[in-house]
């Protein structure tokens, strides 16, 4: 074959070869262009009733199954539910809303189980009004979970947070009349609680509690937030929590109880009431600093059997009584730092079988005594003394007392 032929038939092949390439790369475009896109998929609720067509357990059941990220449009002003809803477990994520001005869900023939049940990610509701729920409103077992502008109205508990979840924003909603607004029961990762009102709780606007100290170590952060007329505004033991720039309004047992470690309490206003501003009983490690309280029948701030608690920076007023250490851990004792006490009806501070540390505090016009010094007998009779450290506090010599009698200490105001 001559050299012309050879070359002629292997530029042939070569152009065939380069038209199957091409023929193919326009192939998989058509078929990419073709290929739907992902979407959200809407389901709306037009109607009232329990279960049936266009109703919120059947738009549950749509965007459980889909196979991306839905949305449920909620069209109808309120709903009667007469048996438990299916889950949200959509794992692409889940929007449920309400209407404007919110859509009320009434759960009052429910029981033995939440309204909701938020068992997938990244689901979110708002716009909704919860009310009348035997159990809680909304169980949350699953991580990047938002709420927002719903309100909950007599409800045992608005907001059941479980261990496992994290990722937790909770803003602008409302608690009434129920006996826990949220509660957690761990310290839950990256998790706000900021600009909600919690009024009129049973038990606690805020529940953070653990049988032992939580390893996390993660901080609960709630701020910017009103509490009013709960029993207490927020309980939080063994978890770490921060609680800072928030309202408390005439809780009757204490705005802010505090039991074990990991809490910091920074910049609250606390005011009026018949009960405590800040407990720290069996505490240690807690942080409580530039706050105000005032107006309080008792006392502002009472750190009770805790260790290494520091108070610095409060501002104190107008209150029953000003700060209080009672039977402390003397191996690790409590301090108090740069607060301002003014007009107490009794005492400015009181220290009761303790011994913390006060340094450059300030007492000013107390009604009884600025320090008032006393041990504590045990029923047994065993005495605890009370042994405080001094140093550079301003209190007048006149109104600074050792008690005598029953229960004696061995200090005095230098």
């Amino acid at each position: 074959m001559r050299t012309s032929t050879r070359i002629a038939i292997a530029v042939g092949v070569l152009l065939f070869l380069g038209v199957l390439a091409a023929a193919g790369w326009w192939y998989q475009t058509r078929q990419r262009a073709a290929a739907p896109t992902a979407s959200v998929v809407t389901a709306n609720v037009t109607s009232s009733a329990d279960r049936g067509p266009g109703t919120l357990r059947e738009a549950l059941f749509i965007v459980a199954a889909a196979t991306g990220r839905a949305e449920v449009l909620i069209k109808v002003p309120s709903i009667a539910l007469e048996t438990l809803l299916p889950p949200l477990v959509n794992p692409h994520g889940v929007r449920v809303v309400g209407l404007q001005g919110g859509t009320q869900i009434d759960a009052h023939a429910l029981s033995g189980g939440p309204l909701f049940d938020v068992a997938g990610a990244n689901t979110s509701l708002e716009g909704l009004q919860l009310k009348n729920c035997a159990t809680s409103a909304i169980l949350l077992r699953a991580p990047q979970f938002h709420l927002r502008g719903t309100a909950f109205e007599s409800c045992d508990v608005g907001v059941d947070v479980a261990e496992n979840a994290r990722d937790i924003l909770i803003e602008h909603n409302r608690f009434t009349g129920g006996r826990i607004g949220v509660r957690f029961a761990a310290s839950t990762p990256n998790t706000v609680i900021a600009g909600n009102v919690f009024a009129n709780q049973k038990d606690a606007g805020l529940w953070a509690v653990r049988a032992e100290p939580d390893a996390r170590g993660t901080a609960i952060t709630v701020r910017d937030n009103h509490f009013d007329e709960d029993r207490s505004g927020i309980v939080a033991a063994n978890t770490a929590i921060l609680i800072e720039r928030n309202e408390f309004a005439n809780n009757p047992e204490g705005a802010i109880h505090l039991l074990g470690a990991g809490a910091i309490v920074r910049s609250n206003h606390v005011g009026g009431g018949p009960g405590m501003g800040i407990i720290a009983e069996n505490a240690s490690e807690a942080l409580i600093e530039d706050n105000e309280l005032d107006h309080l029948a008792a006392y502002g701030i009472m750190v009770r059997g805790s260790a290494n608690v520091l108070l610095r920076g409060n501002r104190v007023h107008n209150c029953g009584y000003g700060l209080a250490f009672v039977l402390g851990d003397q191996r690790r004792p409590s301090t108090a730092q740069e607060n301002t006490i003014i007009e107490p009806q009794f005492n400015g501070i009181d220290v009761i079988g303790d011994s913390p540390i006060l340094r450059h505090n300030q007492v000013l016009q107390p009604r009884a005594f600025a320090l008032h010094v006393v041990d504590f007998t045990q029923p047994d009779g065993t005495k605890v003394a009370s042994r405080p450290f001094l140093e550079n506090n301003n209190f007048r010599a006149e109104s600074t007392a050792v008690a005598a009698g029953e229960a004696r200490a061995a200090v005095h105001q230098p």
